[in-house]
């Protein structure tokens, strides 16, 4: 098992469905349903519909949080799927997002937060 506090999967879906992207009650419940089908406890929901197009929002967890925004101009979405610890598996969230948005092209990256060596764990001090 690695020791890290978290997985911080980041996506870059294009070629989406226009329409999805732009509708902001279906994009909130698509990243509501991704966390809770990963085995995420819900916080908080905030979403936000932009003027021509396009939609931001949060779904905050108690394992961290997904978000994403949209450009549905280009097809295109940036998500976010941070979760710690080791009930949730953020790989159902990040397929569920990627099959409701419709992507034709995704690439996605993991950056592993909270890094720590064994017997090493070195505290940053400001300044």
């Amino acid at each position: 098992m690695e020791n890290i506090l978290g997985s911080h999967i980041l996506i870059e879906a294009y070629d989406c469905d226009p329409k999805v992207l732009d509708d902001v009650e279906l994009v909130e419940e698509v990243m509501v349903d991704a966390a809770l089908k990963a085995g995420a406890e819900i916080r908080e929901v905030a979403f936000h519909k932009f003027s021509p197009q396009g939609v931001s929002g949060v779904v905050v967890i108690s394992e961290s949080h997904l978000s994403v925004h949209t450009w549905p101009e280009v097809g295109y979405a940036a998500v976010d799927v941070f979760t710690c610890g080791d009930t949730v598996d953020p790989i159902v969230a990040v397929d569920y997002i990627r099959d409701k948005f419709q992507a034709r092209r995704a690439l996605t990256s993991e950056v592993k937060r909270g890094i720590f060596e064994e017997h090493n764990i070195k505290k940053i001090s400001p300044g």
